[in-house]
């Protein structure tokens, strides 16, 4: 039996948020099966924000935030990605901000909290997968996603800038704990500096910085270096793994997106669950890898953090 996780202990960190620039308390907890990912907002008495695409919030256009009863909590999908990809069912996320911290930009510090300080724990109850039956697709303007059968996770995505350094990339990688976090978690978010200006004039991106985003001039990267030659199109892939979750399962499908984003993304999602006749929930799906060892992810999320 696939059977579901959590975490094995409780563990908190503190950041900036991306856009306010405030300080932030982040505490992940361990919650019982069937429980899933739910957020509270400590600083508003541990009001509760389930992580699923019926309670996303309002403007995706630079991150993924949820809403329950006029509040929100923002910037959720490194995280969201990093409890999805580590095979985490059930959290609580106690958070003292509307932000989550953004961290160094990149979901490998998520990665790290989670297998080498929080652990992870089995529970008795079976996981439940989204198996894929029929194609799905949605697309908006240039932009296109969808989601074919296939026997796990494979991404396929492709963007395109007007930047001599970002014109086109594209990468297909097989979603597996130990790719997601050696291929995936380090690839941070990044802007353009004239965007960020214009960003900033509009009271967003206050926390940002090139210890937590690489920043695109004119000519090139402002940062010292990236972390892969194609660390942009790897970071989508992390942002689209963080907003699928939202469907509430871990998926079992091959996703191909092209020049996608946050809007794009948790379209798709919502989306994916309209169509039901387009999929199936499956507790042990044919052909998925299995999983890394805990000691082996540890291993490789101690690599990580060094």
């Amino acid at each position: 039996m696939n059977a579901q996780r959590t975490l094995r202990r409780p563990v908190s960190c503190t950041g900036i948020g991306l856009h306010s620039g405030n300080k932030v308390t982040l505490s992940l907890k361990p919650a019982p099966a069937d429980f899933g990912i739910r957020f509270q907002r400590t600083d508003l008495g541990g009001l509760e924000i389930p992580a699923t695409i019926t309670h996303l919030g309002g403007m995706q256009q630079y991150q993924t935030g949820l809403m329950r009863e006029a509040v929100s909590v923002e910037t959720v999908e490194h995280l969201l990605g990093a409890l999805s990809a580590l095979g985490i069912d059930n959290a609580i996320v106690e958070v003292s901000h509307p932000e989550v911290p953004i961290m160094d930009g990149s979901a490998a510090p998520w990665v790290h909290l989670i297998l080498n300080e929080a652990g992870v724990k089995r529970l008795t109850a079976p996981r439940r997968y989204l198996k894929v039956l029929r194609p799905i697709s949605l697309a908006q303007g240039d932009k296109r996603i969808a989601l074919y059968p296939a026997d796990q996770l494979k991404v396929t995505y492709s963007i395109s800038f007007d930047h001599p350094l970002l014109r086109h990339q594209s990468r297909t990688m097989k979603i597996t704990e130990e790719t997601f976090v050696e291929d995936i978690a380090p690839a941070r978010t990044f802007g353009f500096l004239k965007e960020v200006e214009m960003l900033r004039q509009r009271g967003l991106a206050l926390g940002g910085s090139l210890d937590n985003a690489i920043v695109l001039g004119e000519t090139g990267v402002l940062n010292n270096a990236l972390r892969f030659d194609d660390e942009f199109v790897r970071h989508k892939i992390l942002d689209v793994i963080g907003d699928l979750s939202l469907v509430g399962y871990p998926v079992i499908g091959h996703l191909v997106a092209h020049r996608g984003g946050h809007a794009l993304h948790t379209a798709f999602a919502a989306k994916i669950l309209e169509e039901r006749d387009a999929w199936r929930l499956v507790e042990t799906p044919a052909g998925a890898e299995v999983a890394l060892p805990l000691g082996a992810r540890a291993g490789v999320a101690a690599r990580l953090a060094n």
